[in-house]
């Protein structure tokens, strides 16, 4: 799951960022609604944080222009701004929950969670391809029942393989679903952790097989054979 933080205050935003990325989130941080409205256009988000108090255009006139054109990312609003006419402005334009400053890093947490259960409400929370079971909400992997004992960074591109079952996926593409824009994982980086992968699913049957020149294609499961 990707999360854009729209924050201007640096520390506030880079604190953000790291507590997300230590619980499972892909996060990435923009100081300004304009930037934010730059970064939807190129990048897939599934989850916004958005200050009110913003330079340039305020927050709740970027929330109500993103529901206006129609844009689904779940909003959780955290703001200073704390009176109950505000609350209910942010949930009237649009906002999926409300977060006031100052506030736990725990509970932030647990309401990206809900938030992040709520947008797959409509689609299955586990995907399952043979012996393979893959927990969405809890961050965790099994093979006929028994949990797979791996890396964040492999849950998450284990995640991105699995959602894209029969679609070749590049090497960009991966690295771009589950790293932040400010990490770096290289090609030969994402080289080893699908040998790791590899190692952990091929006893199983499960296969993931290297398309040369384009990426990897995770092979269908069908009538209990790979």
């Amino acid at each position: 799951m990707r999360v854009l933080i729209v924050e201007d205050d640096p520390l506030l935003a880079n604190g953000l960022t790291e507590t997300l990325r230590r619980a499972g989130y892909v996060a990435d941080t923009v100081p300004s609604a304009e930037r934010a409205e730059s970064a939807l256009k190129v990048t897939e988000i599934d989850l916004v944080i958005l200050d009110i108090g913003l330079p340039g255009m305020d927050g709740l006139a970027w929330l109500k222009k993103l529901r206006g054109r129609g844009g689904e990312q779940a909003v959780l609003v955290l703001t200073a701004r704390d009176a109950v006419g505000d609350r209910v402005t942010g949930l009237t334009l649009g906002a999926d929950d409300y977060l006031a400053k100052p506030f736990a890093t725990e509970e932030l947490v647990a309401r990206v969670s809900a938030l992040a259960r709520r947008g797959r409400a409509m689609r299955s929370r586990v995907i399952e391809h043979g012996p393979l079971a893959i927990d969405l909400d809890r961050k965790r992997a099994t093979i006929s029942g028994k949990a797979l004992e791996l890396s964040q960074r492999e849950q998450s591109i284990l995640e991105y393989l699995f959602s894209n079952v029969d679609a070749i996926v590049g090497k960009d593409k991966i690295a771009n679903a589950v790293a932040g824009w400010d990490e770096q994982i290289s090609p030969n980086a994402i080289e080893v952790h699908m040998s790791r992968l590899r190692a952990k699913l091929e006893p199983s049957g499960i296969r993931i097989r290297t398309v040369r020149g384009l990426g990897y294609l995770v092979e269908a499961w069908r009538d209990g054979k790979p």
